[in-house]
């Protein structure tokens, strides 16, 4: 029986390779970062819904008519589960990041309210479950998703991860990474549509690059496994060309993993997430630079109830 209060944590994720091919079914790597998302369940003695978050309050009851898109995963979740709710809920979201800077926002509150729901109506529960349950509700609001984000912000660590067949595979280590905001950040589904307006130009040289990732995921995994983590550098290098070829780069992206690739301590620097925008992430901690580093470092743990 859960508490007439709790919170849960659940942390934010960085792409580290294989983004875009993963919706083809190939394999990724994904991390979680020591950024965190929170959120604080009140069980009320009515039926009503209450969600306090940064981006406003909200209150409906627990039939939930209507769906502002605010609020969409939130209120997804709790239809998932409406009839086993017999009370109403305080739900409060405080973040350590925000959603313009491609840290998973809308997968971590899914992961939060996902894990926070089955604690109130199941008397035991699993990572996996959380993991199932919540990427029903991604896709339910989004009509697809990998789950990649999601799986980082439940599991923790860097995942090795493919969504067709599901595959979540945690590696043994972490690395100190350097991670910079471009500045600007296109879409998600824009980034997305363009790639696909571009391979379907070009359908067999997409396939071979698409091909060209996953097998260099692969290799990401085993040397994660072995620590080598100058050839892991070297295939964030190779797969930012892949990512340049597949029309997801820019000149400012460009420039910060050129600037960072020339820094000692820097063993590879690529984009991190879908592109044109977004984060860069370098493998390895340097001294000053010309950009504003972002405070953020792999981290091993996912998804808590406290």
């Amino acid at each position: 029986m859960a508490p007439e209060s709790f919170r849960v944590s659940t942390p934010g994720k960085l792409m580290l390779l294989g983004e875009h091919a993963v919706l083809s079914g190939s394999r990724c790597l994904v991390c979680a970062v020591n950024q965190r998302l929170n959120m604080t369940f009140k069980v009320r003695t009515d039926r009503r819904i209450t969600i306090t978050s940064s981006l406003g309050y909200y209150e409906t009851d627990i039939d939930i008519s209507e769906m502002p898109s605010d609020f969409r995963f939130i209120l997804t979740a709790l239809k998932t589960f409406k009839e086993q709710l017999n009370h109403g809920l305080d739900l409060k979201v405080e973040s350590e990041f925000t959603p313009t800077v491609g840290l998973g926002s809308s997968a971590a509150v899914t992961a939060a309210v996902v894990g926070g729901l089955l604690q109130l109506v199941r008397d035991r529960w699993t990572l996996t479950d959380v993991f199932q349950v919540g990427l029903n509700v991604i896709r339910a609001v989004q009509g697809s998703g990998s789950g990649a984000d999601l799986a980082a912000g439940i599991f923790g660590g860097i995942l090795l991860y493919r969504s067709l067949p599901h595959e979540i595979t945690p590696l043994p280590h972490i690395h100190p990474i350097t991670v910079i905001y471009s500045g600007a950040k296109t879409p998600t589904t824009e980034v997305i549509k363009r790639v696909g307006t571009h391979s379907e130009k070009f359908p067999d040289l997409f396939h071979h690059i698409y091909s060209t990732m996953d097998k260099s995921v692969e290799l990401a995994a085993a040397a994660i496994g072995q620590q080598d983590w100058i050839q892991f550098g070297e295939l964030l290098n190779l797969n930012q060309g892949l990512m340049d070829a597949i029309g997801v780069s820019n000149r400012r992206l460009a420039e910060i993993i050129f600037d960072l690739r020339a820094h000692e301590g820097i063993l590879g620097a690529k984009i991190s997430g879908s592109g044109l925008g977004d984060c860069v992430v370098g493998l390895g901690e340097t001294g000053q630079l010309g950009y504003e580093k972002l405070p953020l470092q792999m981290s091993k743990e996912g998804l808590r109830v406290d």
